[in-house]
């Protein structure tokens, strides 16, 4: 006589807030009414946010993601051309106005406060050190809104033991939205030893949603034999989620950016898992992943939430009376 298959037992501990910020979601919708205002072709310079799925989901829409402006055809330079939200340098919106072209920047709005604390840090005479990642499109923006040999950019507490500026009593500093905390804490803080005159940002620079992400994760990490993190291996913020994870007890943590990539034979035996999401990963992906657990164990969600966030960001004023309805976005918050 066969026994009935049994399910083992599973508990998913589902980190709230998780997935879209304001900013990211304010970015896709730039892009999703441009295409109903406008008609497609509509061009994105670089991934509008840094999550694939959301990238061909666009491109099915009509979305056309291009690296540099010179691509778009000259019989198209009516039609929109989206900046990413991880920002630009200010030479590529003079490059679109000297084409000619029509954009419509959908830098995150915390981003470009991150821009104007260094423009004034510069204003003000300092010269401005950004703590953040090498190569990031948001570093490389930061980065260009400001004279060449104006910013120096610094990583880890190494780096600032290494850095030795022309004028060590006139520096200010500014972040990378999406890094971790506790990293960056300790990298301000070495830069204050050795530099006691050092001017802060008038705002933390960090923005909200990292640090919500992040605390969230850190209340659930704490017992879970494995923890989720949905995000693309380009995401700052969905990769010190994973690092923020193991910081805080998880016995193992994995970067995903759909459930095919959950490798189940190596996951082992477990009772307790978690899962969040990065800044720029719709929702839909968190419930394939829960019924892709489900498939496999008797799973039971708990909600393991911390803070509610409401925060909205208005989109660009050409695109504000085009109407956008539930099922303009349905195929990313599910």
């Amino acid at each position: 006589m066969t026994l009935p298959f049994s399910k083992p037992p599973l508990t998913i501990r589902l980190c709230g807030p998780r997935g879209f910020c304001a900013g990211v979601d304010r970015a896709i919708q730039i892009v999703v009414l441009a295409l109903k205002g406008y008609g497609a072709p509509v061009y994105v310079r670089h991934e509008i946010v840094h999550n694939r799925y959301v990238v061909e989901g666009l491109e099915a829409k009509g979305a056309v993601f291009v690296e540099e402006l010179d691509e778009i055809p000259a019989e198209h330079r009516a039609q929109p051309v989206v900046f990413s939200a991880h920002g630009v340098p200010k030479s590529v919106p003079e490059d679109a106005s000297a084409r000619n072209l029509f954009y419509l920047d959908a830098t995150c709005p915390l981003v470009s406060k991150v821009h104007k604390q260094a423009m004034r840090h510069q204003r003000l005479g300092r010269h401005v050190v950004l703590i953040g990642h090498a190569g990031h499109p948001e570093v490389i923006g930061t980065m260009g809104q400001l004279p060449d040999g104006s910013v120096s950019l610094v990583e880890t507490v190494a780096d600032v033991d290494l850095y030795q500026p022309v004028d060590p009593d006139n520096l200010g500093y500014v972040t990378q939205t999406t890094l971790s905390v506790d990293d960056t804490a300790d990298v301000i803080a070495r830069l204050h030893e050795r530099f006691p005159n050092l001017t802060p940002p008038s705002a933390d620079s960090i923005c909200y949603a990292t640090t919500n992400r992040q605390e969230a994760v850190k209340q659930a990490a704490h017992g879970c034999d494995l923890f989720i993190v949905v995000g693309a291996p380009n995401s700052s913020n969905s990769k010190r989620l994973v690092e923020v994870a193991l910081r805080a007890g998880a016995a193992q943590s994995v970067l995903v950016q759909r459930a095919a990539e959950i490798d189940w034979q190596a996951i082992g035996d477990i009772r307790t898992v978690g899962l969040s999401a990065g800044a720029s990963a719709p929702e839909v992906i968190v419930d394939e992943i829960i019924e892709a657990f489900r498939l496999r164990y008797d799973a039971k969600v708990e909600l393991a939430d911390t803070v509610e966030e409401n925060e909205h960001f208005l989109v660009n004023r050409e695109l504000r009376d085009i109407e956008l309805t539930k099922s303009d976005m349905a195929w990313v918050n599910g």
